[in-house]
């Protein structure tokens, strides 16, 4: 048995629900009006265009965005903003390739960075992070070098490795493989 519905979560479903039937209705009505405008032809081929030239804009944000993630990886930083920007780009991405005006007015706005701040900044004051670790603990003496911890967990494996494409790339090949 499901628990009962709470009246918060009734109020997220109906508004899933309007926008699941308003936002459809509103393409219809778009297309329907700028088709009887500017002629179906040019409706048809400015929807391919924004899917165009949205894809190519997604992508490149999209890997500034998984720089952007990288890098605050490596710095140990709070990825929070990062992974927002990123998927607010992939929703973008998803609503671009929606044919629409509607859809597509959203997703270009989406790809604005102003935008996408905004939207951080307004979520952020909804949503709240309980935790966050990232990498093992600092020694208390020293907080510039983090400290290595035996691992105990037996389905993890601790490793070191050494990057060898430099040197594999210099010898001939093992005589394991034939070229």
């Amino acid at each position: 048995a499901s628990p009962p519905c709470s009246a918060s979560n009734r109020g997220h479903i109906m508004w899933l629900f309007f926008a699941f039937i308003s936002i459809p209705l509103i393409e219809i009505m778009l297309f329907l009006q700028l088709g009887s405008l500017i002629g179906i032809w040019f409706t048809l081929l400015t929807v391919i265009v924004t899917a165009f030239i949205g894809t190519i804009l997604v992508r490149a944000q999209g890997l500034a965005a998984l720089s952007q993630l990288q890098s605050s990886f490596s710095r140990l930083e709070n990825p929070s903003q990062p992974l927002a920007n990123g998927a607010m780009i992939l929703v973008s991405g998803a609503l671009l390739l929606t044919p629409g005006f509607l859809t597509d007015a959203i997703g270009f706005a989406l790809l604005v960075p102003a935008v996408r701040i905004s939207v951080y900044r307004y979520l952020q004051g909804k949503l709240s992070v309980h935790q966050f670790h990232m990498g093992p603990k600092s020694h208390p003496s020293n907080t510039d070098y983090p400290t290595y911890q035996q691992n105990t967990d037996p389905e993890i494996l601790n490793a070191d490795y050494e990057d060898i494409t430099s040197k594999a790339s210099d010898t001939k090949p093992s005589g394991w493989t034939k070229h």
